[in-house]
Protein backbone atom coordinates (compact mmCIF):
# COMPACT_ATOMS: atom_id res chain seq x y z
CA UNK A 1 0.00 0.00 0.00
CA UNK A 2 1.31 3.41 -0.91
CA UNK A 3 0.10 6.67 0.58
CA UNK A 4 -1.97 8.71 -1.82
CA UNK A 5 -1.40 12.48 -1.85
CA UNK A 6 -4.18 14.62 -0.41
CA UNK A 7 -5.41 12.02 2.06
CA UNK A 8 -8.55 13.43 3.70
CA UNK A 9 -8.37 13.89 7.46
CA UNK A 10 -11.06 14.35 10.08
CA UNK A 11 -10.64 15.98 13.48
CA UNK A 12 -11.64 13.97 16.55
CA UNK A 13 -14.32 16.55 17.37
CA UNK A 14 -16.02 15.92 14.01
CA UNK A 15 -16.37 12.15 14.49
CA UNK A 16 -19.91 11.26 15.52
CA UNK A 17 -20.62 8.63 18.16
CA UNK A 18 -22.15 6.37 15.49
CA UNK A 19 -19.27 6.68 13.01
CA UNK A 20 -17.92 3.48 11.46
CA UNK A 21 -14.33 3.20 12.68
CA UNK A 22 -11.71 0.90 11.16
CA UNK A 23 -8.76 0.29 13.49
CA UNK A 24 -5.67 -0.85 11.56
CA UNK A 25 -3.27 -1.33 14.49
CA UNK A 26 -1.62 -4.59 15.46
CA UNK A 27 -3.43 -7.08 17.75
CA UNK A 28 -1.40 -6.15 20.86
CA UNK A 29 -2.26 -2.48 20.36
CA UNK A 30 -5.95 -3.36 19.88
CA UNK A 31 -5.99 -5.38 23.11
CA UNK A 32 -4.51 -2.42 25.00
CA UNK A 33 -7.58 -0.31 24.16
CA UNK A 34 -9.77 0.60 21.21
CA UNK A 35 -12.90 2.51 20.27
CA UNK A 36 -15.93 0.49 21.31
CA UNK A 37 -17.66 -0.97 18.26
CA UNK A 38 -14.75 -0.38 15.89
CA UNK A 39 -13.71 -2.98 13.32
CA UNK A 40 -10.19 -4.32 13.82
CA UNK A 41 -8.24 -5.25 10.69
CA UNK A 42 -4.44 -4.95 11.03
CA UNK A 43 -2.95 -2.86 8.22
CA UNK A 44 -1.29 -5.81 6.49
CA UNK A 45 -4.59 -7.69 6.29
CA UNK A 46 -6.68 -4.87 4.78
CA UNK A 47 -6.29 -5.90 1.11
CA UNK A 48 -7.50 -9.44 1.86
CA UNK A 49 -10.34 -8.31 4.14
CA UNK A 50 -11.76 -5.31 2.27
CA UNK A 51 -15.11 -7.09 2.03
CA UNK A 52 -15.59 -6.44 5.75
CA UNK A 53 -15.38 -2.67 5.24
CA UNK A 54 -18.71 -1.07 4.34
CA UNK A 55 -18.98 0.69 1.01
CA UNK A 56 -22.30 2.36 1.75
CA UNK A 57 -21.10 4.78 4.43
CA UNK A 58 -18.10 6.87 5.42
CA UNK A 59 -15.35 5.01 7.25
CA UNK A 60 -12.95 6.67 9.73
CA UNK A 61 -9.58 4.88 9.68
CA UNK A 62 -7.49 4.96 12.87
CA UNK A 63 -4.12 3.82 14.21
CA UNK A 64 -2.00 5.08 17.10
CA UNK A 65 -0.85 8.38 15.62
CA UNK A 66 -2.23 8.55 12.07
CA UNK A 67 0.62 7.28 9.89
CA UNK A 68 -0.52 3.74 9.15
CA UNK A 69 -4.13 4.79 8.90
CA UNK A 70 -3.19 7.45 6.33
CA UNK A 71 -1.70 4.73 4.12
CA UNK A 72 -4.79 2.54 4.51
CA UNK A 73 -7.06 5.53 3.85
CA UNK A 74 -5.22 6.21 0.59
CA UNK A 75 -5.39 2.57 -0.43
CA UNK A 76 -9.13 2.27 0.29
CA UNK A 77 -9.83 5.56 -1.53
CA UNK A 78 -8.12 4.09 -4.60
CA UNK A 79 -10.59 1.18 -4.35
CA UNK A 80 -13.56 3.58 -4.29
CA UNK A 81 -14.31 3.65 -0.55
CA UNK A 82 -15.51 6.80 1.23
CA UNK A 83 -12.82 6.99 3.91
CA UNK A 84 -11.10 9.61 6.04
CA UNK A 85 -8.07 9.39 8.31
CA UNK A 86 -8.41 10.37 11.97
CA UNK A 87 -6.09 13.33 12.51
CA UNK A 88 -3.62 12.39 15.26
CA UNK A 89 -4.96 8.85 15.59
CA UNK A 90 -6.03 7.31 18.86
CA UNK A 91 -3.49 9.47 20.67
CA UNK A 92 -5.64 12.49 19.72
CA UNK A 93 -8.83 10.52 20.46
CA UNK A 94 -7.70 9.82 24.01
CA UNK A 95 -6.42 13.39 24.50
CA UNK A 96 -9.90 14.63 23.58
CA UNK A 97 -11.32 12.43 26.36
CA UNK A 98 -13.17 10.21 23.90
CA UNK A 99 -13.79 6.78 25.36
CA UNK A 100 -11.66 3.72 24.72
CA UNK A 101 -12.40 0.20 25.86
CA UNK A 102 -10.12 -2.67 26.70
CA UNK A 103 -10.47 -6.23 25.52
CA UNK A 104 -13.57 -8.31 26.10
CA UNK A 105 -12.46 -11.15 28.36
Amino acid sequence: MQQVPHTPYVDVSAVSDDAFILDVREPDEWRAGHVDGSLHIPMGQVPARMGEVPQDRRVVVVCRSGGRSARVTGFLREQGYDVVNLEGGLTAWEAANRSLTGPVL
